[in-house]
């Protein structure tokens, strides 16, 4: 098996059955939650809702959880030895504070992954937990609870969007990411932006003659303990020490780096094109959020900037070191492991996320990345298909879709009975054309769901329509969709089938319908195949 992995599931449950202690060196995560709702609504008590929802399953654009009783055997459970007591204890009296809402419902699904997370990563890894100002510092109670209030590193401030004009507070701009050390040494790279221009201009105003480099002069004493050897003559001044060993001091001045002072004592330039740069300090303004005009964008709601997961990746994991997000989306900090040589687990609880990481990957580093990671959890067998279906039939409808390589439906919504969307090239300037798909999981199919998807293609404006059944479909449903008609593709004179049918079996099985070479689902994420293939990743 593959070193990567990909797992399409509930991510306590992938945590707790499949991922050993201590085998993760970095965790970042970005658990959904509906920020934009009322604060007074999140903290408010509402009713019990339908037992039937399960509110863990939540789907890739609905970011809510619910109070129900299923969080309350939840909570008993906590309670009762699931997670360590000193936990237990902080969620006790988070659930006396806020009461039972949704805010404590949020916290009580959050805190067994977060216990769970703390298990798999190994002494030296760090998490980060990526909130908003509404739950970050109940999330914060939580972490001190898991990780011990020692541990804590740094509340990252993350000016996320641009100024809000609120009439009765200031304008909320900013998320917030929690970082905490697993113990107490931890893998630490500093990151470096440029300096301000006033810094540069201020400090590095001198400028060599003959290179042009600019540079400023530094004191080579120090206040600490250290050498106090002679230099041409003069011990360091007052009760201060040579910053510099002798040898050292010997070389800067073979280099012509050491400049002196009227008073005879010596100096040394630091050119600012030797430099790092400015640390990264705990607020980023640096990093700008995705908006319509990016490169990268998805159309992922609560897509984040591939800068930013690069710099936490970068900063707190090494080459080779494995990176964990467990509600993994659209796949940025994935996108982010691979381009920084990183192992990475992903875990998501929605087929379209999967499916949609695996796109992007596609996209952004070519057929090679295919072979470096496995998925997990998806139907390999009819017993797996007939499992899903029956688990959430939406899930179900979007893996079938993605098997002809079309873009399911973001929302579970009245479509026509339309689930999904394939387009492919009509022409060479740019025309395209339009596959619409059906997905049929129940026992009882008819030649009626040809018949409605060819009027919804007609209507539509479509192309070409596809049916998907988990049964097998009868004879009036092959006769239907064989008088439906024929599409020709205009590049080249190619006749399709303008309905065909094909079953959940076929499609395990490797056949795929007759139709034009679709483009691949989803906004195209910015490619950059060749530069990684330069620099040797796969």
């Amino acid at each position: 098996m593959a070193d990567n992995k990909l797992y399409y599931g509930d991510n306590l449950d992938v945590l707790r059955e499949h991922m050993a202690d201590e085998s993760v060196d970095l965790v970042y995560l970005d658990p959904p939650f509906n920020s934009s709702r009322n604060y007074n609504v999140l903290f408010g008590k509402r009713d019990i809702a339908d037992e039937t929802s399960d509110a863990a399953q939540m789907q890739a654009f609905t970011d809510t959880w619910v109070w129900t009783h299923t969080t309350d055997e939840q909570y008993a459970g906590l309670m009762s030895g699931e997670v360590p007591s000193k936990v237990a204890d902080a969620l006790s009296a988070m659930r006396m504070l806020i009461g039972e809402n949704d805010a404590m419902a949020y916290l009580v699904n959050m805190t067994p992954r977060l216990a769970e997370l703390h298990r798999v990563l190994k002494p030296t890894g760090s998490l980060y937990l990526h909130c908003d100002p509404t739950m970050s510092h109940y999330l914060k109670i939580i972490l001190d609870a898991i990780f011990e209030p020692h541990h804590f590193l740094s509340e990252i401030i993350w000016k996320r969007t641009s100024a809000h004009n609120r009439v009765t507070r200031f304008g909320p701009v900013h998320d917030v990411i929690l970082s905490y050390a697993k113990g107490d040494k931890w893998t630490w790279n500093p990151q470096y932006v440029e300096y301000d221009q006033g810094y540069v201009d201020r400090d590095y105003r001198r400028v060599e003659e003959g290179t042009g480099r600019r540079f400023r002069i530094s004191d080579v004493t120090s206040n600490r303990p250290g050498s106090s050897y002679e230099w041409n003559g003069k011990p360091p001044p007052g009760a201060r020490f040579w910053a510099y060993a002798e040898d050292t001091m010997k070389r800067l001045e073979a280099e012509g780096r050491l400049v002196y002072s009227s008073t005879g004592y010596p100096q040394v330039k630091k050119y600012l094109d030797e430099m790092p740069g400015q640390m990264v300090q705990d607020v980023w303004t640096d990093i700008q959020p995705i908006n319509n005009r990016a490169a990268e964008k998805l159309g992922y709601e609560t897509q984040k900037p591939l800068q930013l997961m690069e710099r936490i990746v970068a900063a707190s994991s090494n080459e080779g070191d494995v990176v964990l997000d467990p509600f993994c989306g659209c796949g940025t900090t994935i996108d982010a492991a691979v381009s920084l040589k990183r192992r990475w687990v992903g875990i998501d609880v929605t087929y379209i996320a999967v499916d949609l990481i695996e796109k992007r990957l596609l996209h952004s580093y070519g057929a090679a990345i295919a072979g470096t990671y496995d998925v997990l959890g998806i139907p390999r067998d009819m017993g797996g298909a007939q499992a899903l279906f029956e688990r959430s039939p939406f899930e179900f409808e979007r893996w079938a879709v993605s098997r002809v390589h079309a873009q399911p439906n973001e929302k579970q919504v009245g479509d026509k009975g339309i689930d999904g969307r394939a387009r492919f090239p009509t022409d060479a300037i740019g025309g395209q054309g339009k596959v619409l798909v059906s997905v049929k999981g129940g026992k009882t199919i008819g030649p009626q769901f040809v018949r409605d998807l060819l009027g919804t293609v007609e209507t539509q404006r479509a192309q070409m329509g596809v049916l998907i059944t988990m049964a097998e479909p009868t004879r009036g449903i092959h006769d239907a969709a064989n008088h439906s008609g024929t599409y020709t593709l205009p590049v080249n004179g190619q006749t399709f089938p303008k309905i065909q049918v094909i079953t959940v079996a076929e499609l395990l099985a490797g056949k795929r319908p007759e139709m034009p070479q679709t483009l691949l689902p989803y906004i195209a994420a910015t490619k950059r195949v060749a530069a990684k293939q330069t620099d040797g990743l796969f």
